[in-house]
């Protein structure tokens, strides 16, 4: 093989059809049409006289040459990437960038409307995807660059940057006229809690794990994938919620719904931005966290 004619674009169309196995996602990830990214393999898989990718279920699959050069390119791109982001700028105003954040559905509640009416003042031509990643994938793909930050209650995920923005405390969500809402505000004990019946959220585990640890968990009548479902099944039935505070005054209007507090364990806990050391220099994602930083650190009020 010619390594002179081999040019470096068709190294990042191999690692990211590499990490993420699809071409399509490949194509999303690098900002290209899927046809470029397709010409760049063919290329690739001439000059190196190997197929690299097969079709496989959902996208493809490495050959075992892939697998055999993927280490060495990715290593090689870092290299690179570090050594041009020490001199790299940013320009806001002028950047077409395509930010990808991961977020969950109640994160983008939280988070996007603000960040969007910053990004359209300072950026106007740079663009957000939200990219819910499972969280023991999350490092890997900020590492590689296919998230730029995460947002959240994320405690699990290690050897990142991470900047505190607000602290949250979970409370129980429950209809207007609740027969167990006292007009006093006063928290829920205990005894209290064992006459509720419950929904928990699947992509929010602490929904489950609080009423475990109070030995609530037969009190769950009602399992949902996100919290969105939330205010109809609240508002129609004496079901009830334990979710964060913040979340609860942006999703349910006082006049439909009570917000009761309780003692449980891990009660207060804290929201933070998060990022790869890897890009902790790259003037585009430094730009990014900086707004965010700006937009909602210590902004919560409790």
């Amino acid at each position: 093989m010619n390594t002179n004619n081999l040019d470096l674009n068709l190294l990042r169309v191999f690692g990211a059809v590499y990490a993420t196995c699809s071409v399509s996602r490949a194509a999303d990830q690098l900002d290209l049409t899927q046809p470029a990214v397709s010409q760049g393999l063919a290329r690739l898989r001439e000059a190196l006289g190997d197929p690299l990718f097969l079709r496989a279920a959902g996208g493809v699959r490495p050959t075992a040459r892939a697998d055999q050069l993927a280490e060495t390119v990715r290593d090689a791109m870092q290299t690179l990437e570090s050594a041009l982001l020490r001199s790299a700028s940013f320009e806001p105003q002028k950047a077409r960038r395509v930010f990808r954040l991961h977020m969950t559905d109640i994160g983008e509640l939280r988070f996007l409307p603000e960040l969007m009416t910053a990004m359209h003042e300072q950026a106007p031509l740079a663009r957000i995807e939200t990219q819910p990643v499972p969280l023991a994938e999350l490092g890997g793909a900020l590492d590689r660059g296919s998230v730029d930050l995460a947002f959240g209650f994320l405690p699990a995920l290690k050897d990142v940057h991470s900047t505190r923005l607000f602290s949250d405390r979970y409370i129980v969500l429950l209809r207007h006229g609740h027969p167990l809402v006292t007009g006093g505000g006063r928290p829920l004990g205990l005894r209290e809690l064992r006459q509720l019946r419950f929904v928990t959220v699947r992509t929010h585990a602490y929904t489950r794990e609080a009423l475990r640890s109070i030995d609530l968990e037969h009190r769950i009548c009602l399992t949902t994938e996100h919290f969105m479902s939330l205010p109809g099944i609240l508002g129609h039935t004496d079901l009830a919620v334990i979710m964060p505070r913040d979340i609860a005054m942006a999703l349910a209007p006082a006049r439909h719904y009570a917000i009761a507090e309780i003692t449980l364990p891990m009660r207060q806990f804290d929201v933070s931005v998060h990022w790869s050391r890897r890009y902790d220099a790259d003037p585009a994602n430094r730009w990014l966290r900086e707004l965010a930083m700006s937009l909602f650190q210590n902004a919560h009020k409790a």
